[in-house]
């Protein structure tokens, strides 16, 4: 057994962070397994269990990493293989922006400063320098189903939770796989499998100033309507 296991929920979902910085230290695989096992436990819509998970370390993710940062400096175009839909606008857009204003600010990144700005885009193409990423794929035999991405959408939430609640860190992107055909050759991926996220995973550096930071989140007066309660 590793970290804490004696949190309590709350004190998982409240106290989880997404981490952006990690220590240069390997993570044993029985604690990834048993990681993977209590979030396989999420809701799963009429038990289809979709999702697979591609647990990459070592050398594998060191050409992971290499071929995403050339490809993304070399201007070739994003591949990633799930639907994104139009860029962000109006209020999703803003909070977009808030979030990375709250980053740059604890990483005393300057809006001129280019040079620091595109170095925080490239640890997204290197995975943020994690010992371990997780690729999260779903069966292609079930890409029209909107319930495929609504399971890989929970399986991916109680891995992050279940990630903190044993003192490790993780982070959801999708940097990490938008030079999907390089994931796809060094994570040695099936052709029957649509890749949908990238998690990096580690143990938290607690020296690395982006790592307390929690992004601000709406009120639940905000997100919420109450129908047929008494007031």
């Amino acid at each position: 057994m590793y970290g804490n296991p004696d949190q309590r929920y709350d004190e998982v979902v409240l106290g989880r962070r997404s981490i952006r910085g990690y220590l240069d230290k390997p993570v044993p695989r029985d604690l990834i397994e048993e990681v993977l096992a209590m979030a396989m436990r999420s809701p799963s819509s009429m038990n289809t269990q979709p999702y697979h998970f591609h647990v990459i370390t070592g050398e594998p993710l060191d050409r992971i990493r290499k071929g995403n940062t050339e490809n993304i400096l070399a201007g070739v175009p994003d591949s990633r293989e799930f639907r994104r839909g139009q860029p962000f606008a109006g209020k999703h857009r803003d909070r977009q922006v808030g979030c990375a204003v709250q980053l740059f600010e604890a990483m005393g990144i300057e809006r001129d400063d280019k040079e620091k700005r595109q170095d925080w885009v490239l640890r997204g193409f290197r995975q943020f320098d994690a010992p371990v990423c997780v690729i999260v794929t779903y069966d292609k035999e079930l890409s029209d189903s909107d319930d495929t991405a609504f399971d890989c959408g929970a399986v991916t939430t109680a891995l992050v939770n279940a990630a903190w609640s044993r003192g490790l860190g993780c982070v959801i992107n999708s940097q990490g796989i938008m030079q999907s055909p390089v994931v796809r050759e060094h994570a040695a991926i099936p052709d029957d499998q649509v890749i949908m996220k990238a998690v990096a995973m580690g143990w938290p550096d607690p020296d690395f100033p982006a790592n307390p930071v929690k992004i601000t989140r709406r009120e639940v007066s905000e997100a919420a309507r109450f129908v047929g309660f008494e007031s």
